[in-house]
């Protein structure tokens, strides 16, 4: 019955990272919202979940539930991520004093100067979009500490079946 419960663990945590990050990315690409240092981490924690369930469900046996455990520990760390930026947006904690732009390739020093000075500088404790009065950091802490809960839930409700 553990791998049922494996299995089930890690297709929750894959199938909602994966939803996660695509709703990121379309807010990106469709939304034109340029993404922080803080939501890039975020997204890192999301493809690093992406990878370990993924794993999880490919790889039979003990393996298969080590690596759904590194996925669940992934997607802890999205939490915690996600609530530092939310806090960080809401003033409880400074942020990074670091700001984000795009690659500059094999530009001259006089482009690069006029690329960092048309790029547009995204702020960790700026908030550029909410609903229901939660930004969307603290909706992606909500959700990832929601798809924590249900796997973990969903394991130990399978394995003692």
């Amino acid at each position: 019955m553990m791998d049922k419960a494996k299995t089930a663990a890690a297709l929750t945590l894959f199938a909602g990272s994966a939803a996660l990050l695509a709703g990121a990315l379309g807010f990106q690409h469709i939304g034109g919202l340029a993404p922080c240092e803080l939501c890039i981490w975020q997204r890192l924690a999301h493809v690093a979940v992406l990878c370990w369930a993924g794993a999880a469900l490919l790889v039979p046996g003990r393996t298969g539930r080590i690596a759904a455990g590194v996925a669940a520990v992934a997607m802890l760390c999205s939490v915690a991520v996600a609530s530092f930026h939310a806090g960080v947006e809401q003033g409880w904690w400074k942020g990074f004093t670091a700001c984000t732009a795009g690659a500059f390739g094999a530009l001259s020093v006089e482009d690069v100067m006029k690329a960092l000075e048309a790029a547009p500088v995204v702020r960790c404790d700026a908030i550029q979009w909410s609903w229901a009065g939660l930004s969307m950091a603290a909706w992606n802490a909500v959700a990832s500490l929601a798809l924590l809960a249900t796997a973990g839930l969903l394991a130990g409700w399978l394995s003692r079946r």
